[in-house]
């Protein structure tokens, strides 16, 4: 695994062994897992989603504590997914950064509590796996406008992006911190400390 300038972020990139049968990759385990990060993983929650061209989902977190932590990789097509620091107070905070997950490379993202996480697919039927840490909590989780321009994440060229109505209306980076609706770094940081 390696960080991802994002404090909090991590890429796996696996080692995928391919024969005349097919391929085999270790996607996850603890042990590697918890050495790198410097924390545990808690299953409570496992996601899927199947996405068709120019879909884009997110920018999805949750309030901290808890949050929800977040594993994701694509096990069918692509996506370009997007780790955001939306941690106010954070060295990094508005930063974005991107990584493509796809059935190939079979990489792998992990976020932690507080981060923001959105995707685009980039296929049809793109399939999309998450662990989380928490599960779904309805009035703790947020959203932030994917398309928000002063973010500026670089959505794919070539694709009308397709997002829910709850993401449509989502509120701005800055309308969120104006609203008291952004998890701060030092609750995350603080959070992180009481779960190791």
């Amino acid at each position: 695994m390696r960080e991802l300038s994002i404090g909090g972020a991590w890429v796996l990139e696996p080692t995928v062994h391919t024969d005349e049968r097919g391929s085999f990759h270790e996607w996850f385990r603890s042990g590697p897992f918890d050495g790198r990060t410097g924390r545990r993983l808690p299953l409570a929650q496992a996601n899927c989603s199947v996405s068709g061209p120019g879909v884009l989902r997110g920018i999805h977190y949750a309030d901290v504590p808890p949050g929800q932590a977040k594993y994701v990789t694509c096990v069918r097509g692509a996506v370009l997914d997007v780790v955001v620091d939306v941690r106010t107070g954070s060295p990094t905070y508005g930063r974005w950064e991107a990584v493509r997950l796809d059935d190939e490379t079979r990489a792998c993202v992990f976020l932690a509590e507080g981060l923001g996480h959105a995707f685009m697919a980039l296929t049809a039927d793109a399939t999309v796996v998450y662990l989380c840490s928490e599960p779904y909590r309805p009035g703790a989780e947020r959203c932030i406008n994917p398309l928000d321009p002063a973010l500026g994440i670089r959505w794919p060229a070539g694709f009308t992006p397709v997002l829910s109505e709850k993401d449509a209306v989502a509120p701005t980076l800055a309308a969120a911190a104006a609203a008291g609706q952004l998890p701060t770094y030092r609750d995350c940081v603080d959070y992180l400390e009481k779960i190791r």
